[in-house]
C-alpha cells in the first residue's frame, strides 16, 4: 500500500463496507475491507492501519473479543466500533474497554466522516506525543502494557468530551497525571487548570476555599476572596480526593455543577461559572454512597465517565520502562550515569509495589544516591530481603496471625465479661489497637509519613490527624519526610 493514511474496515455487510470506503475515498484515504475479524487480523500492513472500524456482530470472533488482539497487534490504531440500536449498552462497554468511539446503525456519511477525522486526528496527536522518545508515553505517562493502552484511549475519549470524569485507582497510580492529560488534550487546554487537594484543606475553610467569600463573612475575612472554583472559570478544575468533601458541602457543590452558578460565603449573589470537573479518589465511592457518607446524586454527577488506573503489580511489563524513565530523569545533571543491573531488575519485577508508581520512583531515586553512580544492585534498593528473594521466613506470618487472633479472642472475652465501658466494642478495639498499628508501620518506614500512608491505604492528611489524635510524638514517629 502507498504512504497515504489507511483504514481497516471489518463488517460482513457489503453495503456498510462500500459506504465507508466511499467516505474514505473522499478523504483521500486508502482502505481495506474484511468480512470477519480473523480476515482483518490476517492483513499484512507495512506499518499497521491508522484506524480500525469494526462491527460488533461478526461471523467467527465477534468484534469485542477481537479488540484485544487488534490492540496487541496495532496498539496505536484507534478502534471504532459499529453497533445496532439494540447493542448500545454493549457499545458503551466497548468504549470503556478501549474503543475510541462507537457508531450506531443506521448512520450517514457525514457522521462516519466526522468519526474517521476525529480518530485520525487523535492518532496523529498521539504520534506527536510519542515523538523523540524511546518510551511509549502520553502526556507524561510511560507504559507499554495493554492495560495502559486502554487507559490512553479512555483519556482520549474523555478529552473529546466536556462531561465530568471520575478517575479511580490506588494511591500512586497516576490519577493526577491522568487528569492533567485529559485537560491537556481537551478543547479547554489553553484555559485555567486548577488543582484542589481537598484532603489538605482544613474542614472549616473548605467552603470558603471552594466558593470564595465576601469581606466580613466571618472572623478574619478582611477582603473579598475569589474561590478556587471560580478561578477555574472557562477551564478545568481537578478535585483530588473528592471523597473528603463534607456531606453538607456536597449539596452546595452539586448545585453549582447543575446550575453553573456560585454563591460566595456571606453573599446572596449568584455568579455564573463554566468549568469542566475532573475528580479523583483512591476510595470506593460506591461503597461510601451505600454507607450514606457520599451523596448518590453527586456521585452520578461526577462519574459521567470513569477512568480506572491499573495497579503497577498488575502490569509488570511497565515496571522496567518506568524504572529507566525515573533513572534518566533523576540523572539529568549528573556526569556519571548509572544503570540497573540484571539482579536489580529481577528484584524490581518481583516486588509487589504496594505504593505503585510513586513507590517505584522513590526506590530508583534512593538507589541512585546509595549506588553513587555505579550500577544499581539489589542491595541499593530500599526493598526488604524477603521481597527480594520472593520468600517470607518460614512460619512467621502464620504464627503471628495465629497469635494475634488468639489474643483478640481473649481480649473480646474479657471486654464482654466486664462492665467498665459504654463504648461500642468496635470503637474500643480501634482505640486500643490502631495506635500500635500506626506506630509499627511508621517505625518500619523510618518515620516517613508519605510512605506509611501508602502502605496503610490512608490519605497522608488522615494519617497525620490520627497521629495527633493518639499523641504519637514527633520523636516516636521520626520525621515526616515528605
Amino acid at each position: 500500500m502507498n504512504s497515504k493514511q489507511k483504514i481497516l474496515i471489518i463488517d460482513d455487510e457489503e453495503s456498510i463496507c462500500w459506504g465507508i470506503q466511499q467516505v474514505a475515498k473522499g478523504l483521500q484515504l486508502d482502505s481495506v475491507v474484511a468480512s470477519s475479524a480473523e480476515e482483518g487480523l490476517a492483513f499484512d500492513f507495512d506499518s499497521g492501519p491508522d484506524l480500525i472500524i469494526s462491527d460488533i456482530r461478526l461471523p467467527g470472533i465477534d468484534g469485542l473479543s477481537a479488540m484485544e488482539k487488534m490492540r496487541q497487534r496495532w496498539p496505536e490504531a484507534p478502534i471504532v466500533i459499529i453497533t445496532a440500536f439494540g447493542d448500545l449498552e454493549t457499545a458503551v462497554s466497548a468504549v470503556r474497554k478501549g474503543a475510541f468511539e462507537y457508531v450506531v446503525k443506521p448512520f450517514d456519511a457525514a457522521q462516519i466522516k466526522g468519526v474517521i477525522e476525529k480518530g485520525l486526528a487523535y492518532r496523529q496527536r498521539s504520534q506527536v506525543v510519542l515523538a523523540n522518545t524511546d518510551q511509549p508515553s502520553i502526556a507524561g505517562f510511560v507504559a507499554v502494557s495493554p492495560q495502559m493502552q486502554l487507559v490512553f484511549n479512555q483519556i482520549a475519549l474523555a478529552a473529546n468530551s466536556d462531561a465530568s470524569v471520575l478517575i479511580c485507582g490506588e494511591s500512586g497510580t497516576g490519577k493526577e497525571l491522568a487528569a492533567r492529560a485529559i485537560h491537556q488534550f481537551s478543547r479547554r487546554a489553553e484555559a485555567p487548570y486548577v488543582v484542589i487537594h481537598l484532603a489538605a484543606l482544613a474542614p472549616e475553610l473548605i467552603e470558603s476555599e471552594l466558593f470564595g467569600h465576601q469581606k466580613g463573612a466571618f472572623t478574619g475575612a478582611e477582603r473579598n476572596r475569589t474561590g478556587l472554583l471560580m478561578q477555574a472559570n472557562g477551564g478545568t478544575v481537578f478535585l483530588d480526593e473528592v471523597a473528603e468533601i463534607p456531606l453538607p458541602l456536597q449539596v452546595k457543590l452539586l448545585r453549582v455543577l447543575d446550575q453553573k452558578e456560585i454563591s460566595p460565603v456571606g453573599s446572596n449573589e449568584l455568579i455564573g461559572c463554566n468549568f469542566r470537573v475532573l475528580a479523583a479518589t483512591h476510595r470506593n465511592l460506591k461503597q461510601l454512597v451505600a454507607e450514606g457518607k457520599f451523596r448518590q446524586d453527586l456521585y452520578f454527577r461526577l462519574a459521567a465517565f470513569a477512568v480506572e488506573l491499573p495497579l503497577l503489580r498488575d502490569r509488570k511489563e511497565d515496571i522496567m520502562p518506568l524504572a529507566r524513565h525515573f533513572l534518566a530523569k533523576a540523572q539529568t545533571n549528573q556526569e556519571r550515569r548509572c544503570s540497573i543491573s540484571a539482579e536489580a531488575t529481577e528484584v524490581l519485577l518481583k516486588h509487589p509495589w504496594i505504593g505503585n508508581i510513586r513507590e517505584l520512583r522513590n526506590a530508583i531515586e534512593h538507589a541512585i544516591i546509595v549506588s553513587r553512580g555505579q550500577s544499581i544492585l539489589p542491595e541499593h534498593l530500599p526493598i526488604p530481603v524477603q521481597f527480594q528473594t520472593g520468600q517470607v521466613l518460614p512460619g512467621d506470618n502464620d504464627d503471628l496471625v495465629s497469635s494475634l487472633s488468639e489474643g483478640i479472642k481473649e481480649w473480646v472475652r474479657k471486654q464482654l465479661g466486664s462492665s467498665g465501658t459504654d463504648k461500642p466494642l468496635y470503637d474500643l478495639f480501634i482505640e486500643n489497637f490502631e495506635p500500635a498499628l500506626l506506630g509499627a508501620v511508621l517505625k518500619e518506614t523510618q518515620g516517613n509519613v508519605s510512605v506509611a500512608s501508602q502502605i496503610l491505604g490512608l490519605h497522608r492528611t488522615t494519617l497525620k490527624r490520627k497521629l495527633d489524635q493518639y499523641e504519637i510524638s514527633e520523636s516516636n514517629r521520626g520525621g515526616e519526610n515528605g
